[in-house]
């Protein structure tokens, strides 16, 4: 990395797109190997559950209009897989963070894609800690899980950022500082498993399916999938250290060389890649030996359309550059304890959270989030500037946040508002038969658990396949009509 020739392209943007796939009744549709094959798309692979895939974007100059050229590929991608899936059961692909349609069966073991990978993982985690593990799913919720296939019900948009090495330490933690806004402004994963939950319990999902938590005799042992152990001192090689030091091989495993698709001018490192791919960071740093590093924000939820997603990639990088500008390393304006908390008050709280923010000079101070994101719209612009990233593609992708923030339409708040619908009107046509009846619903139907079971599990299909008819249109969220609801609920 000492090297000038290394790290010395022009920056580049990339993606990587989780989906889920979906039968016509909104049920998980665990094909994935088939459809990939149907669709002959070479960007698609298997992701950990059957019913995921990840579509991975061709990188694009982070100069112009490269949050449009993302957002079109999406588009491309999700096109053709519903072009082509429903050869297949009438299949949909839904970009979203998680199903709400998922319950604890579409997660065990049966439910895990079969390749080499996926499969060291499950035996690598049924070493480390007991099995069946407790699973956080909503506000109190908790199942027994099995298997690593619960990660199927946590999908991202992972963005990619190539980022010269001298900047690497400050992008990496303006990167940390950043997400924390850009998180409560795109939440789209509020019904973990049909259970109310956070505005983005993706979050908790993931870390408890791909984390050491609650592993008997962990002792010191770190988590694995987190915020991160700290700010970023002493450049991007003190971070791969980080990574080698604290977190045990998890994938023992000895790779050829020459691996790659491409000639690599500088090694390959392919047993270093393969450690940092299962320490899973929010934000994660990369190395490519095709000649840069990047940083992954792995944060921002899968969905709701091409478009916010690219909203929310603009806004996101557009911060972090601002952050880095001028020598700045945030790492020295904010303790990197209320960094993290930020993060997670934004993905419990959305656009509610309430995040701390440094302000230079003085002791760092506590904002709404939806305000914070209002006044660093301005300073994301700014950001992207830096990139050269032009003036239109700027404004048109954040405007779409600033609508979205002063509404407060998030994917997370559609979702809500949705399940509150749908069971307003399910308890007015249960009152409605008993009064066409004359008489209380007779045993056995609607006041029986297992018919409000079977009642709830409808509702939150009716759901998702809403949802997915408003995806696949692509308009922002933020102009997405909720179902009618009476003034009181919508406060």
């Amino acid at each position: 990395m000492t090297d000038p020739a290394f790290g010395a392209a022009p920056p580049t943007l990339g993606a990587e797109l989780e989906l889920s796939l979906i039968e016509p009744d909104g049920r998980p549709a665990p094909v994935n190997a088939a459809v990939r094959e149907a669709t002959r798309d070479d960007s698609l692979t298997l992701e950990v559950a059957r019913f995921n895939l990840e579509a991975n974007l061709t990188p694009v100059p982070a100069r112009g209009r490269p949050f449009t050229a993302l957002a079109a590929q999406a588009t491309s991608t999700l096109t053709g897989i519903n072009a082509t899936a429903p050869r297949h059961r009438g299949v949909a692909a839904v970009p979203i963070g998680t199903l709400p349609t998922l319950t604890p069966t579409d997660l065990t073991a049966r439910a895990l894609t079969d390749l080499p990978r996926y499969h060291a993982l499950e035996r690598a985690w049924s070493r480390r800690r007991s099995v069946p593990f407790d699973l956080p799913v909503g506000e109190r919720g908790l199942v027994r899980a099995e298997s690593v296939a619960v990660q199927g019900a946590a999908c991202s948009w992972q963005v990619h950022l190539t980022v010269a090495p001298h900047l690497f330490h400050r992008a990496f933690n303006a990167a940390q500082l950043a997400t924390g806004p850009a998180l409560a402004a795109a939440g789209n994963s509020p019904l973990p498993l049909g259970r109310p939950g956070w505005q983005e319990a993706r979050i908790p999902v993931y870390e408890h399916g791909f984390g050491d938590r609650g592993s008997p005799g962990s002792g010191a042992r770190r988590p694995r999938a987190g915020f991160g152990p700290g700010w970023m001192r002493g450049g991007p090689l003190s971070a791969f250290e980080v990574a080698v030091r604290r977190y045990d091989v998890l994938l023992p495993e000895v790779l050829p060389t020459h691996g790659l698709d491409a000639p690599c001018d500088w090694p390959e490192l392919g047993e270093l890649r393969l450690h940092l791919s299962t320490v899973w960071w929010w934000n994660r740093p990369v190395y490519d030996p095709r000649g840069h590093l990047r940083i992954e924000f792995r944060a921002l939820p899968s969905g709701p359309t091409p478009l916010d997603m690219a909203a929310n990639a603009a806004f996101l990088v557009g911060l972090t550059l601002f952050l880095t500008a001028g020598g700045r390393d945030v790492a020295q304006e904010l303790p990197f304890a209320l960094a993290r908390a930020n993060f997670y008050r934004a993905a419990r709280d959305g656009p509610h959270a309430s995040l701390w923010w440094p302000s230079p000079g003085t002791a760092p101070r506590e904002y709404r989030a939806g305000a914070l994101v209002e006044e660093l719209l301005p300073r994301a612009r700014e950001g992207l500037a830096l990139l050269s990233v032009g003036a239109d593609e700027a404004d048109t992708m954040l405007d779409l946040l600033h609508h979205r923030v002063v509404t407060g339409r998030t994917g997370a708040w559609w979702q809500q508002r949705a399940r509150e619908a749908l069971r307003r009107r399910g308890a007015a046509d249960g009152e409605a038969a008993e009064r066409g009846t004359g008489r209380p619903a007779p045993p056995g139907t609607s006041d029986t658990p297992g018919s409000a079971c079977d009642r709830d599990s409808a509702e939150l299909a009716e759901l998702t396949v809403h949802y997915a008819r408003l995806a696949a249109e692509a308009a922002p969220v933020h102009t997405w009509k909720p179902p009618a609801l009476s003034p009181r609920s919508d406060r």
